[in-house]
């Protein structure tokens, strides 16, 4: 197995390391260095790898030799093509090397997982039914489906990440998700206890930011809105994610929205999941002509809008990203959010900006929790 780092799943590490650091830390980070090149930039050098990291030959050179022997890296031959002087051996990150267990706990109704290689290829993917669990016997279901994905991958596995919904620490504590019945449970201390394996739980919405950010290629200063039976965000500044003091940073779906609005879950009234929601979207377009359910969605669109203009000003993000039903998000309300975001935001902070839908679909919250492993293992998102 290979060697934990000291990397970047912590809170306010950065996810992408760019440069030397300490000599006390120098190892773990100058091999994130060079796992980080060889998976973004594809094999290279040996020479190459030292003139993009700034690490001196030697050291890359133990390095490789290193990672070969962990099985992580290997060498692939001369680059085709190369005529003159002595030809350098390209090496490259091992693909099929480990595999990573995903789980998406997102729905209420039902917990996804797959089984997933160091390069976001999907090779298994189960569902299991929730059956109205929450608690201590959701926990114990949990624990079962991710042993069973275990049992489905074809090679080693590097560790087990998890996006649960509600407020998790960096721990992987959850320390609330009411509708999941959890509150201050250590689940991924839990699942590793039980499964003999590193286990990464983080926000559902955060996860799916991270898959995005690494295999969906979205920018490095972003925001991304997950919508579904609640309404969270995901935030990344910088190439940093952002969990906030108390880990809640992008709990928009319970900022009120619309005064003197629908009593939300939470006991307040008016907070943007009544009306953002996928329950509450598809309420407002039932049984309408085609006409009048566009006109309300694209006026959610401007609410959604309205509540995300400060937030957007405040970290100058260049881009916003939707994940849900694409029937409800991507059209009028989408539309709507971006004018309202244009109008209610100074050029400086919306020139360029971008509001789209995300481009994993339905696996970016399991891609999202990959990502949490290869971070805190590997020291790669």
């Amino acid at each position: 197995m290979p060697t934990t780092t000291r990397s970047s799943g912590r809170v306010g590490e950065r996810l992408r390391a760019t440069s030397k650091v300490l000599p006390e830390h120098a190892r773990a980070h100058n091999r994130s260095l060079v796992l980080q090149h060889l998976f973004h930039e594809g094999p290279t050098s040996r020479a190459d790898l030292a003139r993009a990291t700034s690490l001196t030959r030697v050291t890359i050179s133990d390095l490789v030799s290193v990672l070969i022997a962990e099985g992580l890296v290997e060498e692939l031959g001369t680059r085709p093509g190369q005529r003159v002087g002595k030809p350098a051996i390209l090496v490259g990150l091992r693909g099929d090397a480990f595999q990573i267990v995903s789980l998406d706990l997102t729905d209420a109704a039902q917990m996804r997982g797959a089984v997933i290689s160091l390069t976001g290829q999907v090779i298994e993917r189960r569902a299991l039914d929730v059956d109205g669990r929450t608690g201590d016997e959701l926990t114990d279901l949990v624990a079962r489906f991710a042993r069973l994905l275990v049992a489905q991958a074809t090679c080693p596995v590097l560790g087990i990440g998890v996006g649960s919904p509600g407020v998790v620490d960096d721990r992987g504590r959850v320390i609330e998700a009411p509708n999941r019945g959890w509150y201050d449970l250590p689940l991924a201390e839990i699942l590793t206890d039980r499964i003999g394996l590193p286990v990464q739980v983080a926000n559902d919405a955060n996860t799916a930011a991270l898959g995005e950010f690494t295999y969906g290629g979205a920018a490095a200063g972003m925001l991304l809105l997950l919508v579904g039976l609640g309404v969270g965000a995901g935030i990344v500044v910088d190439g940093i994610r952002v969990h906030g003091v108390r880990f809640a940073a992008g709990e928009l779906g319970h900022t009120t929205a619309v005064d003197d609005g629908e009593l939300c879950a939470c006991g307040r009234r008016g907070c943007l999941e009544t009306v953002l929601s996928t329950r509450a979207l598809r309420s407002a377009v039932e049984g309408k002509d085609p006409t009048t359910a566009d006109a309300d969605l694209a006026e959610v669109g401007r609410v959604l809008g309205t509540t995300l203009a400060p937030v957007v000003s405040a970290l100058n993000l260049a881009e916003v990203l939707l994940s849900g039903p694409a029937d409800l998000l991507d059209g009028p309300l989408r539309e709507a959010a971006q004018e309202t975001l244009q109008q209610r935001t100074m050029p400086a902070v919306s020139a360029g900006l971008q509001l789209r839908m995300a481009s994993l679909g339905q696996d970016v919250v399991l891609l999202g929790a990959a990502v949490l492993v290869l971070s805190a293992q590997l020291g790669v998102s």
